[in-house]
């Protein structure tokens, strides 16, 4: 079963540059994620883009939709960051693709000690491949329908929504 993989950056992809003491972009880890978690021969990596979740637009949100709607390979994982990586999921989940489409992100850039980003990765994979058609979220070990989930910015996971909350 063939995975295609898309890469639009976030904390997930972001590396730390010790000259200017900042995180930013460069290419994507994927492919060195991917020998490592020995997936990689049984997946496909587009890079769409490398921002960071805050900086996504509409238009980038559409760009992620096309390359889903394209793609030739109905199992999917977005590498996205995790501030808006449920608007996107929104998006995704509201044009009913059929595909198996899965969002993950890191909370720790895979470049630092303690990055969950492997972690997510390996998780997203194995969910894309066995889970029914449709848009999810899978972070740190938990998988949620799109319309089901949302970042608790104050304890730094993600959480379900239960249909009582506003």
């Amino acid at each position: 079963m063939s995975l295609r993989i898309l890469a639009t950056g976030g904390t997930f992809d972001k590396r730390y540059d010790p000259i200017a003491g900042t995180l930013g972009f460069a290419r994507t880890h994927l492919h060195v994620l991917l020998r490592q978690a020995r997936i990689e021969g049984a997946a496909t990596v587009q890079e769409l883009m490398q921002v960071d979740s805050l900086d996504m637009t509409d238009a980038h949100r559409r760009q992620v939709l096309e390359a889903c709607a394209a793609s030739p390979e109905d199992r999917i994982v977005v590498i996205h960051g995790t501030d808006t990586l449920v608007d996107t999921a929104r998006v995704l989940g509201e044009a009913r693709l059929p595909r198996t489409i899965v969002l993950t992100g890191a909370m720790v850039p895979v470049d630092l000690a303690d990055s969950d980003a492997l972690f997510n990765l390996g998780f997203a994979a194995g969910c894309a491949r066995v889970l029914p058609h449709g848009v999810h979220v899978a972070m740190n070990a938990q998988v949620f329908a799109w319309d089901a989930v949302r970042k608790n910015r104050a304890l730094g996971v993600f959480e379900p929504v239960h249909a009582t909350q506003a």
